[in-house]
């Protein structure tokens, strides 16, 4: 059976993370869009010096990229979020699709890709369907802003960089709604795979031939 590609995605402190975790929990492989970006600005990793040149001063005395230094010098310039996101995208979308080449050698029926920025992005053509974990947005503000050198400015930015839960919903073939009882989201993603045995398979590995 064809693998199926399964798009995990939603805006910031929506409990996506929780999510992936109930999907493995389910025994469906979860590659970590997030995991792979620390591990390109991690020491020894040939994407640092690429950066550094880039955006000089942002390498720690560890010999990894400073995420901190690198957010202070992207998050209000947009020509520069750009810049770094030309250099990075490329390399998690060849880490995804090793990832994939795994699976589907090993006869995997299934695997989520957990995007943050899945569709806006436009990397919904690379898969099968997409599930959007949604909270309401006064939850969502509350959890962010717990996180450490999180201001309201901040979560503002991060806010107009993603779409707007409307428009995600629009796009969504599932939305699983987060926040409430936690046995609700682990039934919600149960039913939704439920629903994926004859789901139409058409992203791997065709359209990641034609990427």
């Amino acid at each position: 059976m064809t693998l199926l590609v399964i798009g995990l995605t939603g805006g910031i402190a929506t409990g996506k993370s929780r999510a992936a975790r109930l999907f493995r929990g389910f025994g469906v492989p979860v590659f970590d869009a997030d995991a792979a970006v620390h591990a390109l600005f991690a020491p020894g990793s040939p994407m640092v010096d690429e950066i550094a040149a880039a955006f000089p001063g942002t390498r720690d005395e560890t010999g990894a990229i400073d995420r901190k230094a690198l957010g202070g010098r992207v998050f209000a310039d947009p020509a520069a979020l750009r810049r770094l996101e030309g250099i990075v995208h490329p390399a998690v979308r060849q880490a995804e699709r090793r990832f994939l080449q795994r699976l589907a050698r090993y006869r995997f029926e299934m695997a989520v890709l957990d995007v943050p920025l899945l569709l806006e992005t436009g990397a919904e053509r690379l898969v099968d369907c997409v599930v959007v974990v949604e909270v309401r947005s006064e939850i969502q503000a509350t959890r962010a802003l717990r996180r450490p050198g999180m201001t309201a400015e901040k979560l503002a930015a991060i806010r107009r960089q993603q779409l707007p839960g409307a428009e995600k919903r629009r796009r969504a073939d599932f939305v699983l709604p987060a926040g409430y009882d936690r046995g609700a989201s682990a039934c919600g993603i149960a039913a939704i795979l439920g629903r994926l045995d004859r789901w139409p398979r058409r992203a791997w590995p065709d359209a990641w031939l034609r990427h």
